[in-house]
């Protein structure tokens, strides 16, 4: 496996212990032609839309984690049209999920944890302003913006509600 295989399903990964732990499932889209790499659904729901969805681009790094409060990351310019287009049914979120140099620190385990290494991060590109470049954008993460179970259920909660991410 490349080594960029190996970020797409440590990210992949991230996700769905994410979404396991929130109690929401997840599919993959048989073809990625739409820029979404997972949807996570919520059975019924509390709010005002029954069974709420949100649709995610996946995109891992090998990054320390930036002393900064954002961190810079380029985009296909394709991914960042998807991702802006306000007309979609579904929200969708940009997740990076940040990992180590070296693959062997991706992931440690004993018998009393589990750890992934390092840290996802989620941005919503909706109506952000058409790029004038030509191949790519690079969006600001947000390190204040993590991707973790609590983050995911208020998320589901606001879609459920008739929101957005």
């Amino acid at each position: 496996m490349t080594p960029d295989m190996q970020k797409e399903q440590f990210s992949r990964a991230y996700i769905q212990a994410v979404a396991a732990c929130a109690g929401f499932a997840w599919s993959i889209p048989s073809v990625d032609d739409d820029s979404v790499d997972l949807t996570l659904h919520q059975t019924g729901g509390r709010g005002t839309v029954r069974s709420p969805r949100l649709d995610v681009q996946l995109k891992c790094k090998e990054l320390t984690t930036p002393a900064e409060d954002a961190f810079p990351h380029s985009i296909k310019l394709k991914n960042y049209d998807d991702l802006r287009d306000e007309t979609v049914l579904v929200p969708r979120i940009l997740v990076v999920v940040l990992v180590p140099d070296d693959p062997v620190g991706w992931l440690d385990h004993t018998e009393a944890e589990l750890v992934l290494r390092r840290c996802g991060y989620w941005s919503s590109l909706r109506g952000l302003q058409k790029s004038t470049n030509a191949t790519g954008q690079t969006v600001q993460m947000s390190r204040q913006r993590t991707f973790t179970v609590a983050t995911l259920r208020a998320m589901m909660d606001r879609i459920g509600n008739g929101g957005l991410p």
